[in-house]
């Protein structure tokens, strides 16, 4: 098997923007990123549709004895998307459940300061919403963002990833409207073993890519 096939972020976002062309042009397009890995993916994205971009917060919430393994997401807005199967193997109860997540609440308010500030959210209503992040494992922070979203009404709401576990992408596309999605390998692994270099994106970076998008920002 060939392994890598994207160079980095900014590639991945390249590649998903020349299979959404056809959504170049649609009015008032909005393409949010999962920050934080998602943003450099979805800032090409809206460059290439020539669409807003913004963020939308989502935390994972993960079991000390294993932090890979998601209990649920939580999303900005108040959305929880709960692997109950995992959860109740896990043996974990209500308390402490919400004792795990507590952090995870804090971590979206510190961001959204550090992203937005004062500047207010995106309007979602009626819009062609398109979801991005750098690849899709469980899909826990996914469902967590759609569910949010799908309670504020969008016109379509698409979700555009570079990579997913093929089993995992088969409920995506029951959540969203539309999925577009480059590589659904049966044997996925982890979404930084398809890109040639994965490193962790900062605030800075986040924010360099939101004031690049802005409306009246000067070309990169």
């Amino acid at each position: 098997m060939m392994r890598p096939r994207f160079l980095d972020r900014r590639d991945a976002g390249q590649a998903l923007a020349a299979s959404l062309a056809r959504h170049r042009g649609l009015a008032d397009p909005l393409v949010l990123a999962l920050p934080r890995g998602g943003v450099p993916v979805a800032a090409e994205i809206a460059e290439a549709l020539g669409a807003e971009l913004d963020v939308l917060g989502v935390r994972k919430v993960a079991h000390p004895a294993n932090p890979e393994l998601a209990l649920a997401a939580i999303a900005t807005g108040g959305a929880v998307a709960r692997n109950e199967a995992v959860i109740e193997a896990m043996g974990v109860d209500d308390a402490e459940f919400e004792a795990l997540a507590a952090p995870e609440r804090r971590e979206l308010a510190r961001r959204e300061r550090a992203y937005r500030g004062d500047r207010p959210p995106p309007r979602i209503a009626g819009r062609t919403v398109i979801v991005v992040d750098d690849g899709v494992a469980t899909g826990a922070t996914m469902f967590a963002a759609l569910a949010t979203l799908r309670a504020q009404a969008p016109g379509k709401l698409v979700v555009a990833v570079p990579v997913a576990a093929a089993d995992t992408l088969a409920v995506l596309s029951r959540a969203a409207d539309e999925v577009v999605c480059l590589q659904a390998p049966a044997d996925f692994m982890a979404v930084g073993a398809w890109y040639e270099n994965f490193p962790q994106v900062t605030d800075d970076e986040v924010r360099a890519c939101l004031r690049r998008a802005a409306p009246g920002a000067p070309p990169a």
